[in-house]
């Protein structure tokens, strides 16, 4: 409905598309904190400019993370949305929940903040929009109680999340959701008590489909592939063929490793599995044909971010391939290998991609005490001048000289 204070914001409740706004005025008449933000912004809309003010760190007893402060500059003006903070709730993995998780998560929020929510937000957690400094800690208590914790915010590391794999998910090849819970629980402090140069993401994709998108928007992308060749059922293409796919344009010509060769005389499908890349093309195109390998883990990428200090960042290839199985002891140690770097060397607000950067690959990895790999190389080097680094022993110094 029209409402004739915030002419702007009427116009974004116009045409065929959901709006923000139509959702905002149905808790209007119940909360009075809806009606004062709809004042602010229709204000920030008219003038230009954000009222939202920095008013320092605001949270919960023990922890740094999980609440995000805001204030409005209008508290005079609008003093039922002088506080409007943003509570961060870890989500379960896999974002799956019961009907009786979600009412109970409604009512909460109902009870101490304004209702709106945002589920989920860019990190992962279910997002709280809208509450006062005195009713955190009550809304924490009562979080607690049904079984929640905070996420992660701030220079911490944020709560990791994951598609829902083995769940639902026929190319899992790795179980995502176990292993987000258990860096979860192993990482609490890290995940709670910011210590870091900037934020760390960590993003579990069951396979290179990647429908959590680690690839652009984690700092450690956790990818599932497989080590050997991809299953194949002969019979299963040959159905695909005679059914009507064009079997060389929509599959051959679209791998981009062009690993793979069709003979249609024989109808006989090839691949040369030491090419093939593993992008999930030719097994998304033909799912009863072809099947990831039997031997399955996860490849590891490092430094994906986006535009904020430096340009936008997709993941370099850290580990080709590693096995995750619990208490995935090799993942957590390296994983503490680059945090240690990273505290070390980097700058306030630097991610860990934009280290690696600026220290260069090379030294990162040595210092991280990974071996460089072929699959790590993105293009062939630029530069005509190679240098070499050799290395001797004092016998074979001697004997030189």
């Amino acid at each position: 409905m029209a409402n004739s204070e915030t002419p702007l914001l009427d116009e974004l409740t116009k045409g065929p598309w959901p709006s923000f706004v139509t959702e905002i005025r149905k808790l209007t008449g119940r909360k009075p904190i809806v009606k004062a933000l709809q004042a602010q912004l229709e204000r920030s809309y008219r003038e230009k400019i954000s009222h939202w003010k920095h008013g320092g760190i605001v949270g919960v007893m023990g922890y740094g993370g999980g609440v995000i402060g805001r204030y409005s500059d209008l508290a005079r003006e609008l003093p039922d949305v002088a506080h409007f903070h943003t509570v961060r709730v870890n989500q379960p993995a896999g974002w799956f929940y019961t009907s009786a998780a979600l009412r109970t998560l409604a009512d909460t929020w109902e009870k101490h903040g304004s209702g709106l929510t945002n589920m989920h937000g860019s990190t992962g957690d279910i997002v709280f929009l809208g509450t006062r400094t005195e009713h955190l800690e009550p809304l924490f208590a009562d979080l607690t109680k049904e079984g929640f914790d905070l996420g992660g915010s701030g220079s911490d590391m944020r709560t990791p999340s994951c598609c829902c794999g083995m769940a639902r998910c026929e190319w899992a090849c790795y179980d995502t959701m176990a292993l987000t819970h258990d860096l979860t629980m192993h990482f609490q402090d890290q995940l709670h008590r910011p210590a870091f140069p900037y934020k760390f993401k960590i993003k579990c994709a069951g396979c290179a489909n990647d429908c959590v998108a680690s690839v652009a928007r984690a700092d450690l992308s956790i990818i599932g592939t497989w080590k050997d060749a991809i299953q194949q059922d002969d019979a299963e293409v040959k159905k695909y063929v005679d059914g009507g796919l064009d079997i060389v344009n929509d599959v051959l010509l679209q791998c981009p490793a062009r690993c793979m060769r069709w003979d249609a005389k024989t109808s006989k499908l090839s691949i040369d599995g030491r090419s093939c890349v593993h992008c999930m093309h030719c097994l998304n195109e033909m799912p009863k044909a072809l099947r990831p390998g039997k031997e399955r883990g996860a490849s590891l990428l490092l430094g994906s971010k986006a535009p904020i200090v430096e340009g936008a960042l997709l993941s370099t290839v850290l580990v080709p391939f590693i096995e995750l199985k619990p208490p995935y002891a090799e993942l957590k140690n390296l994983i503490e290998r680059i945090w240690e770097v990273w505290d070390e060397h980097g700058k306030a607000r630097e991610r860990v991609g934009e280290l690696a950067i600026r220290l260069g690959l090379g030294n990162f990895l040595e210092a991280i005490e990974v071996e460089p790999v072929p699959q790590m190389v993105k293009h062939p080097r630029e530069n005509p001048y190679v240098f070499y680094e050799e290395y001797f022993s004092e016998d074979e110094d001697e004997e030189g000289a």
